[in-house]
């Protein structure tokens, strides 16, 4: 996984490249009518309900934009928010705070909706012990919000990218030569660049699990598309010798029947492709 330096780095990349692509050479519409003295206060409001995410976020925004920004905050990230909810206030520069609206409701408003995604698929695993991970089927070029979105909502974070972990999935296997070849070939690359770096396999059938167990060195086997009855036997073929990850399709009405299969992890692009955004906005007061 990326560092906190490196997570920290992507945010602060994040917020430059949003506020070059809205503001450019200047937001003309508050420039043109608010005198640059001017000062006030705008509230946060919830139009929606679920789990709040994106107040560290919104901090560094307006922070970005205008230090001298204050903000108020009375809901955290994680917390359960309703209809008529204020989240916080943000006082100072009228032209700053009009500045940041955009991406400060944008940002959250997303994460909002990721974060209760995640919190319901937590709920449906409670009992078991089975975690969810997110994965790379993300919004490009805010990766990083949407990650830290997953954490805020209870989940946990697969790998960030392609360069903080191998996995080694179908077509690497096909274009390899087949499950042992890419393996070694994988052990034998990581040693040459001193990588220290996990390894996960995808297998698409017992097969393949029982291939894959016949390597050294690996730290968790993707159990891909898998139904009900062949995870469990995946699951007892492997019998602890590393970590297992179902993954395939899950949905709220399935999650739970492969969790009682017994894998340690299941991945679910759809926490972060499929969500609707919260209903946020940011209102002068």
């Amino acid at each position: 996984m990326i560092s906190k330096a490196q997570f920290e780095k992507e945010i602060q990349l994040i917020i430059e490249n949003a506020i070059r692509e809205d503001v450019g050479e200047g937001d003309h519409s508050s420039l043109s009518c608010i005198p640059k003295e001017a000062t006030g206060t705008a509230k946060l409001l919830v139009k929606d309900s679920g789990i709040i995410a994106g107040v560290d976020f919104a901090k560094q925004v307006f922070n970005y934009v205008d230090a001298d920004l204050k903000m108020t905050t009375f809901i955290n990230d994680g917390e359960k928010v309703a209809f008529g909810d204020v989240v916080f206030y943000v006082s100072g520069s009228s032209q700053a705070i009009l500045k940041a609206e955009r991406l400060v409701l944008n940002a959250m408003q997303r994460m909002s909706a990721i974060a209760t995604k995640t919190a319901f698929f937590v709920d449906l695993l409670k009992g078991t012990k089975t975690k969810i991970l997110d994965t790379r089927k993300t919004t490009p070029g805010i990766r990083a919000l949407e990650k830290w979105a997953v954490k805020i909502g209870g989940g946990e974070n697969h790998r960030f990218a392609l360069y903080d972990m191998i996995m080694i999935k179908d077509n690497h296997i096909d274009f390899a030569g087949g499950i042992t070849a890419a393996i070694n070939k994988t052990k034998t690359y990581l040693q040459e660049k001193n990588l220290d770096l996990k390894i996960i396999v995808e297998a698409r059938n017992l097969d393949e699990i029982s291939e894959i167990l016949e390597n050294e060195g690996i730290y968790r086997i993707l159990i891909d598309n898998f139904s009900f009855e062949d995870t469990k036997k995946a699951v007892d073929l492997i019998n602890g010798k590393c970590l297992t990850e179902s993954s395939g399709g899950i949905n709220e009405n399935t999650i739970r029947k492969y969790a009682d299969c017994g894998v340690d992890y299941i991945s679910s692009g759809a926490l972060t492709h499929s969500v609707y955004n919260m209903d946020l906005s940011l209102k002068a007061f």
